[in-house]
């Protein structure tokens, strides 16, 4: 009988002529996320929903008007083939994505590390900025009670209809997603990287064959 032989193949246990295995390298995906990094996306949400205060204001000067006429009895379009009710949404999405994309890049440049609370924060905000900019711009716009502001104009006399959003669903969702798709473009190109993993050393040669019992 004969003991079964080690190949020459497979490694010996402290084999001083086979090389350790190499070490993990730590990713960002596996690190925890810490209360610092909870408390700046509540900062960014914040912040974010804040500036939906300028987004309002600028909407509300910015977005064409629709104007009615009343003649006494109804209230009628002063120009039914207008597109002012159209121009109000896209003046309204076009001004939400240019936040969008001004808040993500404020926060990359802020903090180039990224983590999924600035995402987050960046989404929500966005949402909760869209919501006060369209109320404050229909809160501060012309008066939604049309009947009696045609009332108090008078007959034959052009006034401004309420503004409005015709697609308020869409518009809430310019901004984040703006927010988010830039935001991660950006660390896309220019986040920090993954540590490349060192090199692992060939082995060595076996010098010596295996030995018969």
């Amino acid at each position: 009988m004969t003991a079964p032989l080690t190949p020459p193949h497979q490694p010996q246990p402290h084999d001083p002529d086979w090389p350790p295995p190499p070490p993990p390298v730590p990713g960002p995906e596996g690190d925890p996320i810490t209360a610092a990094e909870v408390v700046r996306g509540v900062l960014v949400t914040l912040v974010s929903a804040v500036a939906g205060a300028l987004l309002g204001v600028l909407w509300l000067n910015l977005a064409p008007r629709v104007l009615l006429i009343s003649d006494g009895k109804g209230v009628y379009l002063r120009n039914s083939e207008g597109e002012a009710a159209i121009g109000a949404d896209g003046t309204f999405v076009l001004l939400a994505l240019a936040f969008g994309a001004v808040a993500a890049l404020v926060v990359f440049l802020l903090r180039r590390k990224g983590g999924v609370p600035l995402v987050l924060g960046l989404a929500l905000g966005g949402v909760l900025g869209s919501l006060l900019a369209w109320g404050l711009g229909t809160y501060f716009g012309p008066t939604r009670n049309v009947v009696a502001h045609a009332k108090a104009v008078g007959s034959g006399v052009p006034f401004e209809a309420p503004l409005e959003l015709n697609l308020a669903a869409a518009a809430m969702l310019a901004w984040p997603l703006a927010a988010m798709i830039v935001y991660l473009a950006l660390m896309g190109l220019f986040g920090p990287r993954d540590p490349e993993p060192e090199p692992w050393d060939q082995p060595k040669a076996y010098g010596h064959g295996p030995t018969p019992s």
